[in-house]
């Protein structure tokens, strides 16, 4: 899933976004206020890191800006300010979750996958994906299908995430692209293609189920059905 964070000491934006993406989170980096904001108003992200004390605008004036404009992203809180009445505030202003610093790495990658999950599918605890007898464990980052596990690479596997936390529902091509692709990714025409077709080896081949299937013209979708 493709995460916005808004932190403007460079360092710990990047260790930040380094960090998501060895987790498997595809990344973005806004520096300030101004650029955070129009990053969240213009891009297609899950879920928002934003830090309080930004120059430009504050991270309560981006919240309070991206709550204006209609969208319900979920936004995480992240800053060294840790009273009452500062949570308090982030809260009012349409904040989902707020983590103090200094924190763990682990624990933020943990209440990020707790935000997918609650945005996906009202709040369910489980961070295990299920269609049919597959399932996908998003704290390990493994998949299996009956007693069998699925060695996956790191684009398979947030392909696979993306189109089942999307189960039922046809992604198109373009979607799967900007979410999961940063904007200074080089894409070939058949990249998508390509990592479908080795998912649905892995997944599907020699299994009398399919559950990966191309609706021609409109894009890929993963069910039981």
């Amino acid at each position: 899933m493709k995460i916005l964070i808004v932190e403007d000491e460079r360092s710990l934006g990047k260790l930040l976004k380094e960090s998501l993406e060895r987790e498997g989170f595809v990344a973005e980096l806004a520096v300030d206020g101004e650029e955070g904001l129009y990053m969240a108003l213009n891009g297609p992200f899950d879920v928002i890191v934003l830090d309080i004390l930004l120059p430009k605008l504050t991270g309560w004036q981006v919240l309070e800006k991206i709550r204006d404009s209609g969208s319900r992203i979920p936004v995480l809180m992240l800053t060294a300010l840790d009273s009452i009445e500062d949570k308090v505030r982030g809260f009012d202003l349409g904040a989902d979750d707020y983590l103090p610093k200094p924190f763990d790495i682990r624990e933020l990658v943990v209440r990020i996958q707790s935000l997918l999950r609650r945005a996906q599918f009202g709040g369910t605890p489980s961070r295990v994906l299920r269609v049919g007898d597959l399932e996908l464990d998003m704290s390990l980052k493994t998949a299996s299908r009956g007693n069998e596990k699925i060695e996956l690479r790191k684009k398979e596997y947030q392909i696979l995430e993306y189109l089942m936390l999307n189960s039922g529902r046809v992604v198109p091509k373009s979607e799967l692209e900007e979410h999961l692709w940063n904007e200074d990714d080089e894409l070939w025409s058949d990249v998508i293609r390509s990592h479908i077709k080795n998912i649905r080896k892995k997944i599907d081949g020699g299994r009398r189920k399919k559950l990966i299937k191309t609706v021609r013209g409109m894009g890929y979708e993963i069910s039981d059905r």
